[in-house]
Parts: structure tokens; C-alpha cells; sequence
């Protein structure tokens, strides 16, 4: 008889416009996917998107899963079982687990998306074999996970790892979650875009290549958009990624003063950017780390899982769950 670790699972990644969905071996590999849209501003429909996904792939497996695991942007409670708020979908203060539970009729692992990547890489990707693994997740904002001694950890509330609302400006940029100076304010796609709006609104000459891409109208500016011209070799769109580089390390060094980490995994949509961030995110650490001349830093490296980390990690963490005994 099979135990879970040999089964293969299914891992569920629902962000603000898709649910996507996969089937897991217990190496990682992913051998069948599916997505559905995500109807974000209804909680059944969102559900009912779920259970399209699950049935689907369940059925196209056609053989033994061990369960299902569901990675979700938003704020958990230390269960996993409700959800306590999601910026981009309805759920406030919303039973998930047992609603998805009723609905599925599997066993379950629900919890943050950002957790479920942190965990994938550290079973498959760059973490393997740390002992106290972060992860950033550089995208819109910026989240991530830890993972020590082997063991993913939510926190005393379920919401830890939200390390993009350290704040690192006194009274700087104001932030959605209502304080000034968070740190996703200076390191984060839309913090790329937002300086490069500035940028382009005060000196428009500096910024002309940019300005070109947008019909010149500097309110048209996105972080993607700076992100292609500086693939291109535009001046102006290399500094401002090295500018959010710099914030990152700064960031990671303050982070390296509380937690010690061996690695922090960088993931999420600017890390694709590679080191066009890394680079100047390591010059940062080296100079801002405290102790620096006296005491090993953390290494810095790119995620290796891409978008698919993150329903990769949940389909793992519902085996553990099951061979816990909690799932």
C-alpha cells in the first residue's frame, strides 16, 4: 500500500485573475495543469472556480491523489483555516478551509501564497538543504515565507512574512495597508513604476526613452514598462532597477539583523529581471549588513521555480499534511 509521500497531489495557486491548478509527483514534477478565471469579487463563484480546477485534474489523473493543496494571496490565521483578508479577492474573515473542505471532500492544506512558495523551494528549488531559508517574493507588492529547521513557519497569528511592510522611510510613501514608508514602497514592481512616473513628470528629457514607449504621458508608465526598456539598454530604466535593487538589499541586511538567514530565495514577477536587481541587491547587503567585516551574510539567489512555485509548494505541504495527521 502506498504512503502519502509516494502519491502524487494536487496544488491549487489562486491569485487575482486565475485560479491555476496542477497535478504533483512527490519529485516536483508537474504532469498535468488547468486554470480557470477568478471571479474575484464573489466568494462562491471564487470556490466554484476551485472545485472546476480540482474535478478537472482529478479526472484527467485518473488514478490515487493524496489531496489537495490551496495556496491563496491574503492573510491566514495560524490554522490555515480562515481567511482573515485578501486585497485582490472577497474573502473577509471567510471559513475557507471548511468551506473548500465540504465542497472537495478530500483532504486538505489551505495557507498564503507566498508560504507555499517558500516551502516548494526549499524542497526543490534554492533553499534545498538550508536550515533557515527566506523567501521575497518581488511582484506588485512584496511577500514571501520562512522555512526553519524544516518546518514552514506562519507566525504567532498565521501572517508572517509579510516583510513588505517593514518600514524603511519615516513618513515616506504612503502604502494600501495604510502606514508610510513600507518597504514594497521602494522594492516592488509598482514601486519601479511609481518612481519612474516621478522621474518622467520632473525631468522629461531624462526620461524621453521612456516616455516614447507611453505616448509620452508619464502617468502611462508601468513597472513593466521599465522593466522592457532596460532589457533594451535604456540608461535611465538600468538605474531605476538598480535603485530598487539597492532598496532590496537594504532590506535583506535589516532582515539578516533579526533572523540570520543562510539564503534568501528572491521570486516573484521582477526577479525575472535577474541581476539587474540581484547585482546591486548584494552590493547593498555587503555594505549595509550589520556586523559586515565580522559575520557571514546571507547568499542571495534567484528563485529556480518560477510562477509555478507556488502550487508546486501547496501540493507538497497537503502530502506533509496528511502524513501529519492534520490535513
Amino acid at each position: 500500500m502506498s504512503s502519502p509521500q509516494d502519491l502524487p497531489a494536487l496544488g491549487i495557486d489562486i491569485g487575482g485573475t486565475k485560479v491555476a491548478g496542477g497535478v504533483v509527483l512527490p519529485d516536483g514534477t508537474i504532469t498535468a495543469t488547468a486554470r480557470r478565471a477568478t471571479p474575484g469579487t464573489s466568494v462562491r463563484a471564487t470556490e466554484d472556480a476551485i472545485a472546476a480546477v480540482v474535478e478537472e485534474l482529478a479526472d484527467r489523473h485518473g488514478g490515487p491523489l493524496v489531496g489537495v493543496g490551496v495556496g491563496a494571496a491574503g492573510w491566514f490565521d495560524r490554522t490555515g483555516d480562515t481567511v482573515l483578508f485578501s486585497p485582490h479577492l472577497a474573502w473577509r474573515n471567510q471559513p475557507l478551509r471548511q468551506d473548500l473542505a465540504r465542497r472537495l471532500q478530500r483532504p486538505l492544506w489551505v495557507g498564503n501564497d507566498a508560504d507555499a512558495a517558500a516551502w516548494a523551494e526549499y524542497r526543490y528549488g534554492a533553499a534545498r538543504g538550508s536550515d533557515l531559508a527566506v523567501m521575497i517574493t518581488l511582484g506588485t507588492g512584496i511577500g514571501g515565507g520562512m522555512v526553519i529547521d524544516g518546518r514552514l513557519q506562519r507566525g504567532a497569528h498565521g501572517v508572517a512574512g509579510e516583510w513588505g511592510h517593514m518600514r524603511v522611510v519615516p513618513d515616506g510613501r504612503l502604502c494600501a495597508c495604510g502606514n508610510r514608508g513600507c518597504w514594497e514602497q521602494y522594492a516592488s514592481g509598482n514601486a519601479l513604476g511609481l518612481t519612474a512616473r516621478e522621474v518622467a513628470t520632473s525631468s522629461p528629457a531624462a526620461a524621453a526613452l521612456l516616455l516614447e514607449r507611453v505616448g509620452g504621458r508619464a502617468e502611462r508608465l508601468t513597472g513593466e514598462d521599465v522593466a522592457t526598456a532596460a532589457k533594451a539598454g535604456d540608461p535611465l530604466a538600468l538605474e531605476l532597477l538598480a535603485d530598487v535593487g539597492t532598496w532590496l538589499g537594504q532590506g535583506i541586511a535589516d532582515m539578516a539583523a533579526i533572523l540570520d538567514p543562510d539564503v534568501v530565495v528572491i521570486g516573484g514577477g521582477v526577479s525575472v529581471l535577474g541581476e539587474m536587481v540581484l547585482g546591486p541587491a548584494r552590493e547593498r547587503l555587503e555594505r549595509a549588513l550589520p556586523g559586515r567585516g565580522f559575520r557571514p551574510g546571507p547568499t542571495v539567489v534567484a528563485a529556480q521555480l518560477g510562477a509555478q512555485a507556488g502550487l508546486v509548494g501547496a501540493a507538497d505541504l497537503a502530502r506533509q499534511a496528511v502524513a501529519d495527521g492534520t490535513a
